[in-house]
C-alpha cells in the first residue's frame, strides 16, 4: 500500500509538471497589428489608393461628359424633332449603363487585386510567425486580434517583437 501511495504522488506530480511545461509551449500574436504595421502592407495601400483614384477620376469624367451631353440636348430639344429626342435619351441611357458597368468592372477590379497583393503578405507573415515558434518552441500560437477566439493572453508569451524583427521591420 505505501508504494501505491507513492507510484500514486509520482503520477500526480508527473501529470502536473507536464502540464505546467506545456503551457509553456503557448504563445499569442495580434496579427491584425502586425500585418497592418508590415512594411508590405503599407506599400500595398498605397498602390491600390492610387489604383482607385484613377477608376475614380476616369468614372468622375464620364459622369461629367455625360452632364454636359444632358445639358446640351435639354437646351436643344425644344428645336429637335421627337425622333431626335428620344435616340438622344436613348444615347442618355446607354452612357448611364457605361458608367454603371465601369463602376462595377472597377470594384472587381480592386478587389482582385487586393486578394492578388494580400495572399502573399500573409503568408511571409505566417511562415515568420512559424519560424519564430519553431526557434522558440514553442507548440501553439494564438490570434490574439480583437475578435479572433482568444480571450485571455495577459501571461503567455508575446511573440509579435520576435515576428516583426524576423520580417525586418
Amino acid at each position: 500500500m505505501k508504494h501505491f501511495k507513492t507510484l500514486l504522488l509520482v503520477a500526480i506530480f508527473t501529470i502536473g509538471f507536464g502540464s505546467i511545461a506545456n503551457a509553456q509551449k503557448t504563445a499569442h500574436i495580434n496579427t491584425d497589428k502586425l500585418l497592418s504595421e508590415m512594411p508590405a502592407t503599407k506599400s500595398m495601400k498605397a498602390e491600390l489608393e492610387k489604383l482607385n483614384k484613377t477608376y475614380r477620376d476616369d468614372i468622375e469624367a464620364m459622369y461629367k461628359r455625360l452632364e454636359a451631353k444632358i445639358k446640351k440636348y435639354e437646351a436643344e430639344g425644344k428645336s429637335q424633332t421627337q425622333e431626335v429626342n428620344q435616340q438622344r435619351a436613348i444615347e442618355v441611357n446607354q452612357d448611364r449603363q457605361r458608367i454603371s458597368k465601369a463602376e462595377q468592372s472597377a470594384g472587381q477590379e480592386m478587389q482582385k487585386k487586393y486578394q492578388e497583393k494580400t495572399l502573399p503578405i500573409l503568408k511571409k507573415a505566417e511562415q515568420a510567425i512559424k519560424d519564430v515558434a519553431a526557434a522558440k518552441g514553442i507548440i501553439y500560437v494564438y490570434d490574439a486580434a480583437p475578435g479572433k477566439g482568444l480571450i485571455v493572453y495577459d501571461k503567455g508569451n508575446d511573440i509579435y517583437s520576435a515576428v516583426k524583427a524576423k520580417l525586418g521591420f
